[in-house]
């Protein structure tokens, strides 16, 4: 099982930027579809406290926000040590 989830939709291409970038970065990612999945949808809702944007990134199961916030941990050397 992928340490990282990626909530996203067919139709964003912000999720599918945020899936290329942790695919160059050798990250691996579970991704899980809001619009076509509905145990998804309740997991995003639930996890995200409400959040209504995609993508959104969790790690570990921990909510770290969606793509400027991964790059953000990226950019800050902290991505890598969590996910470790």
């Amino acid at each position: 099982m992928a340490r990282v989830k990626v909530f996203s939709t067919a139709i964003c291409p912000i999720c599918d930027k945020t899936k290329s970038l942790l695919t160059r970065w050798r990250i691996p990612y579970e991704e899980a579809r809001v619009d076509t999945d509905m145990s998804a949808r309740r997991e995003f809702t639930a996890v995200t406290n409400g959040a209504r944007t995609v993508p959104q990134i969790t790690i570990d199961g921990n909510w770290i926000g969606g793509f400027s916030e991964l790059t953000e941990l990226h950019m800050d050397d902290a991505l890598d040590h969590l996910v470790e």
